[in-house]
Parts: structure tokens; C-alpha cells; sequence
């Protein structure tokens, strides 16, 4: 069968890599063309990535707003490449504000949707609950929480379990020993790790980072590390910190939270990644002002990070925006450090959660359901 995956994000090029794997595990002689990135492009093939991720990177109502002719030239030229495709099954993995759109335009082309890992409509626009029940075949979600809130508003939604699960698994069993991986990235120090995870676009890092190279000095004892993104140079990272102390690797954030005993977190997926690892963390997450107000006053969420809304209570302490200040995240980052007040616990709770979001093999039951679906509509699709 023919597969048509869309992914707008690093985060759904991850799932969209590995779930690619399950398809084709269920479906050998399945056939792939995706907007994604490298991880999706070398389970599918290059030839086959239509665009990448990293050319829709707009963060932001600002940047939304400044890019919408961009944006509105992708729509159009996605719709053109499904057609000439003629996907038995089109794939939407999160990336809404895109994806809905798409649901809705091969929906009325007759093409069948599927939609992974659902948009977050329990946070904010809900209205869009309507548009996945009027244009999405089967929804698959990732958070336990999920199920009971789709199922109370007539949308059908399966819980399979979490993909992140497989991925740290995969890394894991990959991983090298803590001296290997220091010397692998130029990190020859004997002090502790402490991770920053920046976010994955430009405008996070700017928003964010230096805040955390500030924090890096104000606890030497510790080796501060930055996780990088492959899609963008270090140049753009150097120009931030500077000349700080502050260490960097590429591509290596599963391995970096390993062998770190603590990490400084923007927000989304990077949280409920450190807590299933095992890593304590904390939250400083800080955008534009006029993003920020519009974003208080139509979220309708207590908490942006994953981990507290699957725990559906604080676990990991939040420093957003106004409230993200120099004390706070010292005083916090000492709680959560070897000997600090809050770090038992918080291990405990990580514990907790990830019986919660449940045992690895995600991908592979969400594929094979997919598979097992297109089979039994594979009549009406021929």
C-alpha cells in the first residue's frame, strides 16, 4: 500500500521514522513519499522526502504571521504532490495547524486520514475536536489521559502506548559508556553533566539559551552541556553563549540526559523525554510578549509540561516567562541536584508516570494497527 506521511517537526520525524519501521514490519511491500526529515528519509529513502521539516519551522504567532505566505505556498504545493501520489492512506503526525488542513483536503478527495499523535485540543482550541471527528478516519494518541477525553466528546481514539518509549530503549541499548561519550564530543572534564535543552527552533534558542548560559555560571562546580539540533550549526549556538564554559553536542540529547544529573528544559516533548530517561529537570520556558499574553489568555492548560500533565499535578517546577527569574532557577536547580530537597522524590514520581504511559513497543502496535485497518477497508480502497 501507499503511505503518505506528513511531519512538520523533529519530534515527528522521530515518530514518524519509527513508526515508517512498524509499516513496513506489517506491510513489506509498503511504499512511502513524506514531509519530514533525515530520520524519516533514511527508513523511507530520500528520494521520497518531498520537503523537509526544517523549512516550516515558524514558531509563534509572530512568526506565523510573518511567514503566511510561505505557509500558504506549502499547502498548496502538499495538496498537489498527494494528488499525484494517490496514497492509498494519507498520515498526519501532530504539526495541526498544517495537518487539519490536509485532513480536511484529502477527505474530500476520498483519500482515507489517519491521524498520529493527536493535536493537543484539551490545551487549546478545542473547536478543532469537530474537524478530527468530520475528517479523520482513526485518531492514535500517546497520552494515557487522552482516552477518556476523547472518548467524552465522540471521537474514537486508540492508546497504544507512547513511541517515545521505544525510541530511549533503541538509544539505550546504543549507548556509549559515560567516558566514550565525553570523549566522542570533546567534553574532557571530570565534573558533573547538567543538560540544557533549548527547544529546536531559532526563536526558542534565542528566547532561552542565554538565560541558561547565565545559569551555567552561577554553578561552576557543574559542566553545563547544550543538546543540539543537526539543522542547525553551531555558529548560531557559539554566537549565543559566547566564550562561557558552556559545552555543546549535536544529535546526542538521549546520551546527554543519561549521563547529566540534571537538565534546564524550554518545555514540550524534551520533558516527559528526561523523565522517562530518568533525568530530574526543570522548566524555563520564555517566547515574544505578544505570543506569550495571547497564549495565556486561550491556553487552557495548568501546566506546559508533559510530565505534569500526564502526572496531572506539579512534578517538574515551571518557570515561564515573567516568573522565569535567576533566584528561582538557582534555588530550584539546587533542589533537583544530587543532595537537593526535591530530587528523591521527583525520581519517584518519574517512576510513576512511566508505569502510567506504559511498556515500550508503541510504533510497532500502532503500525500494525494501521496496516490492519487498511486491509480490512482494502476493498472499498481498490
Amino acid at each position: 500500500m501507499k503511505y503518505y506521511i506528513i511531519a512538520g517537526e523533529a519530534s515527528g520525524d522521530l515518530h514518524g521514522a519509527n513508526l515508517m519501521r512498524g509499516i513496513l514490519k506489517n506491510d513489506p511491500q509498503a511504499e512511502f513519499r513524506f514531509w519530514g526529515g533525515d530520520r524519516m528519509a533514511a527508513v523511507g529513502g530520500e528520494q521520497n522526502l518531498a520537503q523537509h521539516y526544517k523549512n516550516l519551522s515558524f514558531f509563534g504567532f509572530v512568526g506565523v504571521v510573518k511567514h503566511l505566505p510561505d505557509i500558504l505556498g506549502q499547502l498548496r504545493e502538499c495538496k498537489a504532490d498527494i494528488m499525484s501520489y494517490s496514497p492509498d492512506v494519507l498520515v498526519l503526525i501532530d504539526y495541526p495547524g498544517f495537518n487539519l488542513r490536509m485532513a480536511k483536503f484529502a477527505h474530500g478527495k476520498g483519500v482515507k486520514v489517519f491521524y498520529y499523535i493527536a493535536p493537543k485540543v484539551w490545551a487549546w482550541k478545542e473547536s478543532r475536536v469537530r474537524q478530527l471527528r468530520k475528517y479523520v478516519d482513526r485518531l492514535f494518541i500517546i497520552f494515557p489521559f487522552e482516552v477518556d477525553y476523547f472518548a467524552e466528546r465522540g471521537v474514537a481514539a486508540e492508546y497504544k502506548g507512547n513511541p517515545l518509549v521505544d525510541e530511549i530503549k533503541a538509544r539505550k541499548a546504543k549507548r556509549p559508556s559515560r567516558e566514550k561519550f565525553l570523549a566522542q564530543n570533546g567534553l574532557a572534564d571530570d565534573r558533573p553533566l547538567v543538560a540544557l535543552l533549548a527547544g529546536s527552533r531559532r526563536s526558542e534558542i534565542r528566547y532561552n539559551l542565554p538565560f541558561m548560559a547565565e545559569l551555567a555560571h552561577r554553578f561552576p562546580e557543574y559542566k553545563f552541556v547544550i543538546a543540539g539540533v543537526p539543522w542547525l550549526d553551531r555558529a548560531e549556538y557559539d554566537a549565543i553563549v559566547g566564550s562561557s564554559d558552556v559545552g555543546f553536542v549535536c544529535d546526542r540529547t538521549y546520551e546527554l540526559l543519561a549521563y547529566s544529573e540534571a537538565a534546564v528544559i524550554t518545555s514540550g516533548t524534551a520533558t516527559l523525554e528526561a523523565a522517562l530517561i530518568g533525568t530530574p529537570e526543570m522548566v524555563c520556558y520564555r517566547t515574544d510578549h505578544v505570543s506569550m499574553n495571547i497564549g495565556r489568555i486561550i491556553l487552557k492548560i495548568r501546566f506546559i509540561s508533559l510530565v505534569n500533565l500526564i502526572m496531572d499535578r506539579e512534578v517538574v517546577r515551571e518557570l515561564i516567562q515573567w516568573d522565569m527569574t535567576m533566584p528561582k532557577a538557582v534555588a530550584e536547580l539546587r533542589a533537583i541536584l544530587p543532595g537537593g530537597e526535591r530530587r528523591e522524590k521527583m525520581l519517584e514520581d518519574f517512576a510513576k508516570l512511566r508505569r502510567l504511559v506504559g511498556p515500550a513497543g508503541a510504533s510497532e502496535r500502532i503500525a500494525a494497527r494501521m496496516v490492519e485497518i487498511l486491509n480490512e477497508l482494502k476493498p472499498k480502497l481498490t
